[in-house]
Order: structure tokens, then sequence, then C-alpha cells
């Protein structure tokens, strides 16, 4: 593990130091591992939502359906078949 250090307002220190009490963090580091995470996961969302919406914008429209899922689940089982 890394050691980074940061210059921080007297404010948001505080704010830090109020956030560990009420929300049960050990220490700063664990509190701003837990903001980097979910920062992280916001960005691999907007990612996924992107590769989603380039496909949706990709190739014809083709209908879904019941019979639809059928066939795909059956030619997925396929590929999946040695």
């Amino acid at each position: 593990m890394t050691t980074l250090n940061i210059s921080l307002p007297d404010s948001m220190r505080s704010f830090i130091d109020e956030q560990i009490k009420q929300k049960g963090y050990s220490t700063a580091s664990e509190y701003i591992r837990h903001l980097i995470r979910l920062e992280q996961e916001r960005e691999e969302q907007k990612r996924l939502e992107s590769l989603l919406l380039e496909g949706l914008d990709s190739g014809e429209p083709i209908e879904i359906n019941e019979q639809w899922w059928e066939n795909k689940q059956i030619e997925l089982l396929q590929r999946l078949r040695p």
C-alpha cells in the first residue's frame, strides 16, 4: 500500500472527523478509501451505460419477444457445448 499526503482546510477535516464518528469508520484513510471506491463504481457505471447505448445505436433494430429469447438461449447453449 502506498501513502498519499493531502492538504485540507480545517472545515473539510472537521467534516471527515464527523463522518468517521457518525458512520463508524475507524480512520480518515478508511473513509477516504470508501469515497474513492464509490467514485470508481460511478465511473464503471457510466462506462457500462455508454457501452449499452452504443450497442443500442448499432445495427438494425430487431423485435425481441419470448421466441427471440428462447432462440438466443438455444444458440448460447450450443456455443458452450464442446
